[in-house]
């Protein structure tokens, strides 16, 4: 299936594996690649040396183009963006919108630069800098979303922009794709269907978790880090949103005091973190050190299968998941559903106007 999106990329199908943090790793990247989707690196967890050696492997797995998504906000990001550059990576991705500089820099070296938003001023902002494509993602989708829904943030930023628009947020099938590709979009984007194949590196009881989840089982709450952030319901996350000032901050504090001890980094680096990561809210102290340290309470499940002791990030399809596929299997899937969908609206007819 040719779109705007897969000539942009050189995919042969318009479908992209999100980056997601502690789960879009080497394997699951390659395997994304290899089945036809664009994989997508996710290297805000990594340093810039295990970055380097990912890329590497994924290039080593398969010929197949793929992506990396960067933090716009990172102090390192220009050094990533060179990493990139370096590597031949064909598209970087960012959860945030990057400057104007640096999407020159990177498209300047052949790079194509596809930030992710989440409203139509976004999308119109990055358009303009010379961004080649937009992810567009409503509230379904998991992790840090908004509160509008794909259905209607969708056709607001295709009627406002004129490059390609990858719909993100409530995706896991070929029906999903053609909805997408009917409201104007040039693919979809999939986080949580590529989470849960068999190439995903979650531990298998974490992938237990989620595919036992209704769709009531998967919330938006504030209280992991002050932003809205869409995960599985969970006893952390419960006791997170009881818990009241004084033992949000001593939470707050212990888990800190372990990413500090992992991380290397000083108590001042990782408040200054946390208060990047604001971004114009009015966080407590204790949403401040969960915000500079929400990448562990995630690597506790997505990679130690802890969910006592940390957070999943989730869209609310996991409620309507049912099984493990390999990303080849999920991907020939999706794109056989696809092709019956469509075959099943050609039947349809239009009636002539009455009278």
């Amino acid at each position: 299936m040719e779109t705007a999106f897969t000539e942009l990329v050189g995919t042969r199908y318009p479908i992209v594996q999100t980056g997601m943090g502690w789960v879009a790793g080497p394997r699951l990247v390659s395997a994304a690649a290899g089945a036809g989707a664009l994989g997508i690196l996710a290297s805000a967890t990594m340093t810039t040396e295990q970055l380097r050696s990912a890329v590497r492997e994924v290039k080593s797995r398969t010929d197949a183009p793929f992506g990396v998504n960067l933090r716009a906000d990172a102090g390192d990001a220009a050094e990533r963006a060179q990493l990139i550059i370096d590597e031949g990576v064909r598209v970087a991705s960012f959860a945030l919108a990057p400057s104007r500089e640096l999407i020159a820099r990177l498209k300047d070296a052949g790079v194509v630069v596809i930030p992710s938003i989440g409203a139509r001023r976004h999308a119109e902002k990055v358009a303009a800098w010379g961004a080649d494509a937009v992810i567009v993602q409503g509230g379904e989708g998991g992790g840090h979303t908004g509160d509008v829904a794909t259905t209607v943030l969708l056709p607001q930023v295709v009627d406002a922009v004129d490059i390609p628009v990858v719909a993100a947020g409530g995706f896991c099938d070929g029906r999903g794709l053609v909805a997408a590709l009917a409201y104007g979009a040039a693919g979809i984007a999939m986080g949580t269907r590529f989470l849960l194949t068999s190439d995903s590196t979650v531990p298998e009881s974490v992938k237990a978790e989620y595919l036992r989840a209704t769709v009531k089982d998967v919330m938006v709450t504030t209280a992991v880090d002050g932003l809205p952030h869409r995960m599985l319901r969970s006893e952390l996350v419960e006791s997170l949103e009881r818990a009241g000032r004084a033992r949000a901050l001593l939470r707050a504090v212990r888990h800190a005091s372990g990413f500090r001890r992992i991380s290397g980094l000083t108590w001042s680096r990782m408040v200054r973190e946390g208060l990047a990561m604001k971004h114009g809210k009015d966080l407590s102290w204790s949403q401040v050190l969960l915000a500079a340290n929400t990448p562990m309470l995630l690597k506790a499940s997505m990679v130690e299968g802890r969910t006592d002791l940390g957070v999943m990030a989730s869209g609310q399809v996991a409620g309507v998941i049912e099984d493990l596929p390999s990303c080849a299997e999920l991907v020939s899937r999706v794109m056989a559903e696809a092709q019956q969908a469509l075959e099943a609206l050609h039947a349809f007819r239009t009636l002539p106007p009455a009278g």
